[in-house]
């Protein structure tokens, strides 16, 4: 039991001594003289981490083993210093959130609070991935997150068509080539429909509803470490602030200020900075995104199915493709609300991956009709 108590501090020990290792080799490469300060200032808090497992190591009767570079340590540098530290940035926002879940239920690191601040760190790598040469003090009003464009409703609404024409057009064709007649078509497009709506309104409730939870929870815990060390939410946000441009002096008073101003106020600028969700949205609504996926898979599932109410064999086919095309190319277009892309490429890029996906369940249906008429 003890030979394992000490191993694993050993572990902790080398990981903190090579996150150390890694921001001083972060602050060396980095141009910016206010970023280099935030990797300084990280490489500190992770030497009192492994001063923490040092003096643990000792207490239970253990020897200090020496230092070693990690291999991943030693290439994390050289891509730093090669290609700047953005490069390593996401990779580093990782492993701060691995380590900060390692130190959760560790009693001597909850007691020193190291599983938050390596979930601090975690968010301000995740930050700095954005961030390359850091930005003007008079750009931070405008830098509040990752803004979600168009919404969930727009999002499932388009993707919940496209899935609903494309789906069923190549389900008809295919029921087509096979030679079966009007009605059969008719009631195949119609079973697509309806269970094609229903499991993408089902996924888009559970993966908004899912989405809706975990935001929750991330502000729950926010919350909570607002109320139990205010002092140090505080260095966290002025850490952000110098990351992007403010000099350290703006930095510390624009978080004091923030911190200062009342709990809600302070929890909302804290979730929006360090998390990057706004408390307004918290992902949208998951019934109005089921609603709407189910609505307009739907009415994207009509268009290949509705033409064959008035034609059947070689006309029906023609018309379901018609109509089908017409309504790719036009969620082609519609998409572009979100993408900004060139309507006219977009759309037309939807009709030939539609129309070459109903060639081939067409091909497979005439196959398997002609082999079961042999």
């Amino acid at each position: 039991m003890k030979n394992e108590t000490l191993d694993r501090y050993a572990a902790y020990l080398a990981e903190e001594g090579n996150a150390a290792y890694l921001y001083d080799r972060l602050a060396e490469a980095e141009e910016n003289a206010d970023l280099a300060e935030v990797y300084r200032r990280l490489a500190a808090t992770e030497r009192r981490h492994a001063a923490l497992w040092e003096a643990k190591i000792t207490e239970a009767g253990g020897k200090v083993p020496q230092f070693r570079l990690s291999l991943q340590t030693r290439v994390s540098a050289w891509m730093a210093k090669k290609y700047g530290a953005q490069s390593v940035a996401p990779a580093l926002a990782r492993t701060e959130r691995k380590a900060a879940s390692a130190y959760d239920g560790v009693g001597a690191a909850e007691d020193a609070g190291l599983p938050s601040e390596e979930r601090s760190h975690a968010r301000v790598f995740s930050l700095l991935a954005g961030v390359s040469k850091g930005m003007a003090g008079g750009e931070v009003a405008r830098f509040e997150g990752r803004h979600r464009a168009g919404g969930n409703a727009l999002r499932a609404g388009t993707l919940g068509a496209n899935d609903g024409l494309l789906s069923v057009y190549s389900l008809v064709m295919g029921v087509a080539g096979a030679g079966v007649g009007q009605r059969q078509i008719l009631v195949t497009g119609a079973a697509g429909l309806l269970a094609g709506a229903l499991s993408m309104a089902l996924g888009e409730w559970i993966s908004v509803q899912s989405s809706r939870e975990l935001y929750e929870r991330q502000i729950d815990i926010e919350r909570q470490e607002l109320a139990e060390n205010p002092e140090e939410e505080m260095q966290e946000l002025a850490l952000i602030y110098r990351a992007k441009g403010l000099d350290e002096e703006r930095a510390k008073e624009t978080a004091k200020r923030i911190i200062e101003g009342g709990s809600e106020s302070a929890l909302d600028t804290l979730v929006r900075e360090e998390l990057a969700i706004d408390q307004k949205e918290l992902g949208g609504s998951a019934w109005i995104a089921a609603l709407t996926s189910f609505g307009l898979f739907a009415v994207g599932a009509l268009f290949p199915t509705v033409p064959y109410l008035f034609f059947q064999g070689a006309a029906g086919i023609a018309a379901s493709s018609v109509v089908s095309a017409a309504g790719l190319f036009a969620i082609g277009a519609l998409a572009t609300l979100m993408t900004g892309k060139n309507p006219l490429t977009q759309g037309l890029r939807q009709v030939l991956i539609g129309l070459a996906a109903a060639a081939c369940t067409f091909g497979v249906g005439h196959l398997i009709g002609a082999s079961i008429a042999g």
